[in-house]
């Protein structure tokens, strides 16, 4: 599992203090790059004649977050298909739940069609998948 640091600062905080939603997808999207960064792939690298945008997102948020709070952001790696990645991220802040999303990523050409991971990222992707069990 890589985990991400992420202290909420005045700039993700809406008009009464707590984060304004679209924040946390800004954040998750740092926690992203930042674990390709982790396994030395780093995003600048990788979206040159490709890229690697969000296909689908879902979230759902269970407590608000405020400024100051510390946020522990964790990726867990659920599925690795052909050119798709399936992954979870669970934000917390001092033991409390704030946000999990399941999230799919996938890697397309400079068309915008997917294609397959290359065996590097690949080989990567698989020493982070989740243990099932």
């Amino acid at each position: 599992m890589f985990s991400f640091p992420q202290k909420v600062l005045f700039k993700h905080c809406d008009p009464a203090g707590i984060v304004f939603y679209p924040r946390y997808f800004e954040m998750m999207n740092d926690c992203v790059e930042a674990f390709f960064d982790s396994i030395d792939h780093p995003f600048e690298s990788l979206h040159g004649k490709n890229a690697v945008p969000m296909a689908q997102i879902s979230t759902r948020f269970q407590a608000p977050s405020r400024h100051g709070d510390h946020l522990i952001i964790s990726l867990e790696v659920l599925r690795l298909g052909n050119a798709s990645l399936d992954i979870q991220l669970n934000a917390r802040a001092g033991g409390e739940a704030r946000f999990t999303t399941d999230a799919t990523l996938v890697y397309i050409n400079a068309d915008g069609r997917p294609v397959r991971w290359p065996d590097t990222l690949r080989q990567s992707f698989t020493s982070h998948l989740r243990s099932t069990p």
